[in-house]
C-alpha cells in the first residue's frame, strides 16, 4: 500500500504517468506481416505510452472491426506480440491514462466478436477499470465470464476481483471469493484485510488478522503496513504494540524499511502516544519527506502545534523540503483538529513558495477552512478555483452542512449537477447528515430517491446514514425498513437504529434489537450501550436497565465511563427514584462530572425534589459556573415553589455574569422549506394569518378544558400575563403555521432546540385530537409523537 496515501486522505492523487518518447520501426524479422496491411507501430517495453497514439491504435481496431487477424505491428513482445498482447496493450493504457471506460468499450467488443483473445492479463485490467468507475454490474458480468472459461484458477484474477468488489463497496461479495479461492498469497490476504479495515468492518479485519497468524502465513512489508494502519484506524495501541514487536522480532533492524517505521509513527500518534511516535521518528537514520509529514502531522493531530512548527522549520533546516502530499497532510490533520491559524500558515507558506494550486490541495483548503467555520473564506477559494472535481464540490457542501447552512448546502448542490458534476456517496453522507440535524425529512427523502435513481453505491455508511436521517427526522419506521433490508451491518448501524429507537421512546423494541444485535459476531461497543440505556430511561425500563449495565463488563468487557453512569442516574431519576440515584452517584467509581450531575438535577425538576436540587445545582455550577442552562433549571425549580425571590437571586446573577438563556427556537420544514419561530415571533410573512390561528387554537385549548400550567413560568407576576407568555412559544407558532400551510391529513413535524415544557407538552396533546392531526415533535431529549389526544412518551420525558 502506498504509505503516503494513508497519512493522507482518501482523495486519489493522480500524475501524470506517461512522457514524450519516439516510436521505434520492427526489426526486419517482422517482415511477413502483410504489406497491404497499414502498420502500426508502438513503444518498446521499456518505453511509456502516449495517450494520442494509444487512440490512433483504437481507431484502426474499429476500423478493421475488431479483427485481430489483422495484425497490429508492436515491438515489445519477443519475438512477436499475439492478439491478446496487443488488446491488453491498449487497454492497460487507457486504464493508466485515467479513460477506464474506453478501456471498457474495448472489453465489451471483444466479446462480441473475438472474446477467446480475453486472457488472464486482460480480466484484471478489466476489473481494475470497474472499479474506476464503481460499475459493479459490469464487474459481475466479467466474473460470470471467468467462471464460465476457467479463469479462476489464476490467483491474479481472484485478487483483482476481491479488489473489484471492494471498491464498489460489496464486502460480502469480496469475502466469498476470498473463501472459494483454490489458493491464496500474500496479496490476497492483505488485499482483504485493507478492504475490511477501509470499509470500516474493524472487527472482521482484526478476524482475518489472527485467521492468517494460524494459517502461517508471513506478512510482507506491505501486509504489515495494511495491519498497522487499521491498528492506526481504529486507534488501538494495546493491539498496535504486539505489531510493533513483530515487526522488530522477524526483521533485521538494519533493514526496517522507512516505510513500515513511518506507519507505526503514523499509528502511536493517532493513538495519542506522540512520545513514542517521536521516539521512533529520532531513530530513523535516513528520514524521508513522508516520515517527516507523518510526525509533523501526528503534532498537529495531538493538538501540539508549536511542537508541529518547530518540525515543520527544521525539516527545511535539514534539506529536506515539503511536497504537495506534505502540505496536503498538514492542511487536512488542521481541518480535523480545528487549528484554524497553523491552517492558514500554511495557506500563507503554500502561496509564498509557490505551490501549484492543484485540484487536491484546493479541496484540501476549503475542506480545513470549513471545518474551522470559516465559510467565507472557503467559499471563496472553491469559487476561484478553475478546476473543481466531485470532492472539491463535496468539500464546500460538507462545509455548509457542519455550519447549518441547510439552504446554501442545497443551493451548492444544484449547481454541482448543473455543472454536469456527479456526486458521490461522500456528498449524499453530508447533505443527508444535514437534514437529520435540521429535522428536513421531504429534503431528506428527495436526497433518497435521487440516491436510487442516479444508482449511487449505498455502502454501509451511507445506509447509516440514511437509518439516522429517517430516525431523527420522525419517520422510525422507514429507518427500520433501510436497517433490515441491508445487506451488510457494521456496529455503526447497528447503533444508530438503536439509538432512532431510544430517540421514539421504543424502549422494548430498542431492548429486542440488541437481544438480536447478541446473537450475531458483531460486539456491541459503548455507543451500543449508552442508547440501550436511553432507550431504557425514557420507556421507564428499570429492571432492564440495571440489568444491560451489568452486563456491560462482565459479559462484554466495556468498561463503564462517566457517560454510562450519567445514563444510570437518568433511568433511577425518570422513574422518580431521585434518592437512589443520589446514592448510586456517590458510589462511583470515578468522579462525577456535569452529565451526571446534570441528570440528577433534571431528575429533581421533573419529580419537584427541592433539597437535592440544589445540592445538583450548586455541584453544577462549582464545574461549569458560566453554564445558563443549569441556572435556569434550578431557577425553574424555585419558581414551581414559589419561591421568588430565590427565583430573583438567581436572575440577577445571570444578568451580573452576562448569561442569557438560550432562545427556544422550533423548526418546520413545510414544502421542503425550514421555517424557525421563537418566542412572540412577529417576523415571517405570514404572521398575521399564523396569530389568526393562535387565536383559534387558543379558544379550542380552553372549550377542552385545557388550563394553562404556569408553574415554570420565570417571573413573579400574575396569572394572566403568564398564560399570555406560554401563548406565544415558538412549538405554538410553529404548530399555528402547520395548520395553515398544510392539508389537513398531514402529519406536522416539528424541531426544538430545548427541552418541550409541561405547558407546551399539554397543549400539543389536546391540539392533535380537536384538529384530527398527528404531531411529532423532536426536542433536545427524544421524540413527542402525539395522536388522539396522547403522546408517545406516556408523559414521561
Amino acid at each position: 500500500m502506498d504509505i503516503i496515501a494513508m497519512l493522507t486522505t482518501k482523495i486519489n492523487f493522480s500524475s501524470s504517468l506517461f512522457l514524450p518518447h519516439t516510436i521505434q520501426k520492427l526489426p526486419n524479422s517482422h517482415s511477413q506481416v502483410n504489406k497491404n496491411q497499414p502498420i502500426i507501430y508502438l513503444p518498446s517495453l521499456h518505453q511509456k505510452t502516449n495517450l494520442e497514439e494509444t487512440k490512433q491504435v483504437h481507431a484502426h481496431m474499429i476500423k478493421t472491426q475488431f479483427n485481430y487477424n489483422q495484425q497490429i505491428s508492436i515491438n515489445f513482445f519477443e519475438p512477436h506480440s499475439s492478439p491478446a498482447a496487443q488488446f491488453n496493450f491498449i487497454i492497460t493504457s487507457y486504464i493508466k491514462n485515467n479513460l477506464p471506460k474506453e478501456a471498457i468499450s474495448i472489453y465489451v467488443q471483444l466479446r462480441k466478436t473475438e472474446d477467446r483473445v480475453i486472457d488472464t492479463f486482460t480480466i484484471p485490467s478489466i476489473l481494475k477499470a470497474c472499479s474506476q468507475l464503481s460499475w459493479i454490474q459490469q464487474g459481475k458480468e466479467i466474473h460470470g465470464f471467468v467462471l464460465k472459461n476457467g479463469l479462476d484458477w489464476d490467483v491474479f484474477v481472484q485478487n483483482a476481483l476481491i479488489q473489484m468488489y471492494t471498491e464498489c463497496a460489496s464486502m460480502e461479495a469480496a469475502r466469498k471469493v476470498f473463501n472459494y479461492m483454490p489458493q491464496r498469497d500474500i496479496v490476497s490476504w492483505s488485499t482483504m484485510i485493507r478492504s475490511y479495515s477501509r470499509n470500516r468492518f474493524h472487527g472482521e479485519a482484526l478476524e482475518l488478522i489472527r485467521e492468517m497468524h494460524l494459517s502461517q502465513v508471513k506478512p510482507s512489508e506491505i501486509a504489515m503496513i495494511n495491519m498497522v494502519n487499521l491498528f492506526a484506524d481504529i486507534a488501538n495501541a494495546k493491539m498496535g504494540r504486539p505489531m510493533h514487536a513483530y515487526v522488530v522480532k522477524n526483521s533485521d533492524m538494519r533493514a526496517i524499511g522507512v516505510p513500515i517505521i513511518t506507519a507505526l509513527i503514523d499509528m502511536y500518534a493517532k493513538c495519542g502516544n506522540i512520545t513514542l511516535a517521536r521516539r521512533l521518528f529520532n531513530r530513523l537514520n535516513q528520514k524521508s519527506v513522508v516520515s517527516w509529514t507523518a510526525m509533523i502531522a501526528g503534532y498537529i493531530r495531538c493538538n501540539k502545534l508549536v511542537e508541529a512548527i518547530k518540525l515543520f522549520v527544521k525539516m527545511q533546516e535539514e534539506n529536506i523540503f515539503p511536497n504537495e502530499i506534505t502540505m496536503l497532510s498538514l492542511v487536512l490533520e488542521c481541518g480535523f483538529t480545528g487549528a484554524l491559524e497553523l491552517g492558514k500558515q500554511l495557506h500563507n507558506y503554500i502561496l509564498r513558495k509557490g505551490f501549484k494550486m492543484s485540484v487536491e490541495l484546493s479541496t484540501a483548503l476549503v475542506d480545513m477552512y470549513g471545518k474551522c467555520g470559516e465559510m467565507k473564506v472557503a467559499r471563496s477559494l472553491f469559487d476561484s478555483s478553475d478546476e473543481k472535481d466531485v470532492m472539491m464540490w463535496t468539500a464546500a457542501i460538507s462545509g455548509y452542512a457542519q455550519a447549518k447552512c441547510l439552504d446554501q448546502a442545497f443551493d451548492l448542490f444544484v449547481q454541482m449537477r448543473n455543472a454536469g458534476v456527479t456526486p458521490n456517496e461522500v456528498t449524499m453522507v453530508n447533505l443527508l447528515s444535514l437534514c437529520a440535524e435540521a429535522g428536513a425529512l421531504d429534503l431528506g427523502k428527495w436526497i433518497h430517491a435521487y440516491i436510487e435513481k442516479e444508482g449511487i453505491v449505498s455502502d454501509l455508511i451511507l445506509t447509516t446514514t440514511l437509518v439516522d436521517m429517517y430516525a431523527k427526522c420522525g419517520d422510525i419506521g422507514r429507518a427500520r425498513h433501510i436497517f433490515d433490508n441491508a445487506p451488510d451491518r457494521d456496529i455503526c448501524l447497528w447503533n444508530a437504529m438503536l439509538c432512532g429507537l431510544a430517540m421514539h421512546g421504543y424502549g422494548v423494541d430498542a431492548l429486542e434489537l440488541f437481544y438480536r444485535l447478541e446473537r450475531t459476531e458483531i460486539k456491541p461497543n459503548d455507543i451500543t450501550f449508552i442508547g440501550v440505556l436511553h432507550a431504557c430511561s425514557h420507556a421507564r425500563l428499570v429492571t432492564e436497565g440495571q440489568n444491560v449495565f451489568r452486563q456491560m463488563e462482565c459479559e462484554f468487557g466495556v468498561v463503564p465511563q462517566v457517560e454510562h453512569y450519567g445514563c444510570m442516574v437518568d433511568l433511577l431519576g425518570r422513574a422518580g427514584l431521585v434518592d437512589e440515584a443520589h446514592k448510586f452517584i456517590l458510589r462511583m467509581p470515578i468522579q462525577p462530572n456535569t452529565i451526571v450531575w446534570g441528570s440528577l438535577l433534571a431528575a429533581c425538576k421533573l419529580h419537584k425534589n427541592l433539597k437535592l436540587g440544589e445540592l445538583a445545582a450548586r455541584r453544577l455550577l462549582e464545574m461549569e459556573p458560566d453554564n445558563c442552562g443549569y441556572n435556569v433549571l434550578i431557577s425553574n425549580i424555585y419558581a414551581a415553589a414559589k419561591r421568588w425571590n430565590d427565583v430573583a437571586g438567581v436572575r440577577k446573577t445571570m444578568r451580573d455574569t452576562g448569561l442569557r438563556k438560550a432562545p427556544g427556537i422550533s423548526a418546520i420544514e413545510v414544502n421542503g422549506s425550514m421555517h424557525e419561530f421563537i418566542m412572540g415571533d412577529r417576523s415571517h410573512l405570514r404572521t398575521d394569518e399564523i396569530y389568526e390561528m393562535l387565536t383559534e387554537m387558543t379558544k379550542k385549548l380552553k372549550q377542552a378544558g385545557y388550563v394553562a400550567d404556569t408553574s415554570a413560568v420565570m417571573l413573579n407576576v400574575d396569572e394572566e400575563e403568564k398564560e399570555t407568555a406560554l401563548t406565544y412559544h415558538s412549538e405554538k407558532l410553529a404548530i399555528a403555521f402547520g395548520l395553515i400551510s398544510t392539508s389537513p391529513s398531514t402529519p406536522i413535524r416539528i424541531v426544538k432546540n430545548l427541552r418541550v415544557c409541561d405547558d407546551c407538552h399539554t397543549a400539543t396533546k389536546i391540539l392533535s385530537k380537536v384538529f384530527g392531526r398527528v404531531i411529532v415533535v423532536r426536542d433536545r431529549n427524544r421524540f413527542h409523537h402525539f395522536n388522539e389526544g396522547s403522546c408517545s412518551c406516556g408523559d414521561f420525558w
